[in-house]
Order: C-alpha cells, then sequence, then structure tokens
C-alpha cells in the first residue's frame, strides 16, 4: 500500500512526496524517482513534511501517530484496529498537545464509504441483516475495520432486530461474529482477492443486497489524496471516516 500512496501523491499536481519511511525497505529509492526510502522518521522532519500517510499495522500505527502528534505533522490513517480507549487517547493528544490534526478512516475508496451510509440508511426498514466481508489472504485481522463500521452504525440506526433462529451449531463459527447483539459478520480471506463487503438486509418477501469491490489497491488512492488535501483545514484533534469529507 505504501508504494501505491507514493505514486498516487507524485502523479498528483498539487502534492509534492518529500519523504518515504519504512524500516524493512530503508536503502531502496522510490519507484520512479531518487529519493530513498528512510529508517527513521526524522527524515520527515528533515524534508518538511506537512502530513504524513499511515498504512502500517495497528501496534506501529499508534507510535506513528504520536510522533507525528509531537512533531506538529498532520496524519492521515488507514491502519485499522484502534479501540475505543486508542481514539480517546489520541483525540486528546491532538486536541490539547499537538499543533497538527489526525484523521483515521476504515476505509478510503469511496464506493465503500457510500455502501456503509446507505447501509445505515437501510437498516431501519429490515429486521434482519449480515454483513460478509472478503479480502486477501495476508490480512490478519477480522473482521474487517470497515466490516466493524458498517454494523456499528446499521446497529445504531435500529432497535428492531430479529432474534437469530439458531438453536444448533454443528460448526463452532458458522454463523459467524455477532457486533452489537444485532449484526452477524463473516469473514472470507482468500487469495486472489482485495477488498470486498456485502451487506444483505431482509424483510417478509424482500431483500437488498449492498456490495462494493475493490479490484485494485489504486481505489483507494482517491480518497487518501482527499484526506491528505483536507487534513490541514479539518476541526482540531481527531476526525474518524471519509464521510466527514464527502459532506464538506
Amino acid at each position: 500500500m505504501g508504494a501505491t500512496v507514493c505514486a498516487a501523491v507524485l502523479d498528483a499536481s498539487d502534492c509534492e512526496l518529500v519523504a518515504a519511511v519504512d524500516p524493512h525497505c530503508a536503502g531502496q529509492t522510490v519507484a520512479g524517482t531518487d529519493l530513498v526510502i528512510s529508517e527513521s522518521p526524522d527524515a520527515l522532519v528533515a524534508a518538511g513534511a506537512e502530513v504524513v500517510v499511515d498504512f502500517t499495522v495497528v501496534a506501529a500505527a499508534r507510535e506513528n501517530v504520536r510522533w507525528c502528534a509531537a512533531h506538529d505533522i498532520h496524519a492521515v490513517v488507514g491502519t485499522t484496529g484502534f479501540t475505543g480507549d486508542d481514539l480517546d487517547e489520541l483525540e486528546i493528544l491532538f486536541t490539547d498537545n499537538s499543533a497538527a490534526n489526525l484523521f483515521i478512516a476504515p476505509n478510503f475508496a469511496i464506493g465503500a464509504v457510500l455502501m456503509m451510509r446507505f447501509a445505515e440508511q437501510a437498516a431501519p426498514w429490515f429486521e434482519t441483516a449480515e454483513i460478509i466481508e472478503l479480502h486477501h489472504d495476508r490480512k490478519i485481522d477480522a473482521p474487517s475495520g470497515t466490516a466493524m463500521s458498517t454494523a456499528h452504525r446499521m446497529a445504531a440506526a435500529s432497535q428492531q432486530w430479529a432474534v437469530d433462529p439458531t438453536t444448533t451449531v454443528v460448526a463452532e463459527g458458522a454463523r459467524g461474529g455477532l457486533v452489537d447483539g444485532a449484526i452477524r459478520i463473516h469473514s472470507v480471506r482468500m487469495r486472489g482477492m482485495v477488498a470486498h463487503q456485502e451487506v444483505l438486509l431482509g424483510t417478509t418477501g424482500e431483500t437488498l443486497s449492498l456490495r462494493h469491490d475493490s479490484y485494485d489497491r489504486s481505489s483507494f488512492m482517491p480518497g487518501v489524496l482527499l484526506a491528505v488535501r483536507q487534513v490541514a483545514a479539518l476541526p482540531d484533534g481527531l476526525t474518524v471516516g471519509l464521510d466527514a469529507l464527502l459532506d464538506s
């Protein structure tokens, strides 16, 4: 994902790629440039970076965004797995102890964000709903951040969810994971996929299916660039979700 972000920034006429940090690729150059990938984030300060984009794992991202706060550099984060406590801590950190802003989104594909919004709008009109999320075989967390966000939003939108009729489970986990006592999520990890999600809603005599497919990581780049361009103008502190930018 880092290479794709670098390419997107390079292709954007109003953005400039001034540094890249990856301890695993330090010493190499960013494709198509002479820019050397650094091992330390200090390279970001030396290069005068104004915005950092983070697509790592949550353990690293926690430290990365704290570093950004300490150095007053705006952060755009696509890493998933932050807990509620993490977000509370980071909001205080960026509101009270930094001149920079933090933007976190579980998904930067604009179509995926619209799918979540449509699912939330549809939820009050259906009594049953389940989510199937499908990702590549290198994704280590399940369910995905997008699926969890979708489920939370749907569950909050309606209190009229039918009781699960299942009384016998033959294979443990067959009914998926239950979120907020309302929405079940089924996670698929399969070679050849990138990021996909289908929301199924049902009521008497009808069903509604909402599906989004990302076939290539380039699908996330318009949302990433949108966040990069707008993060400095967001309200002080933490903003979560691309919805905030689509409505601006």
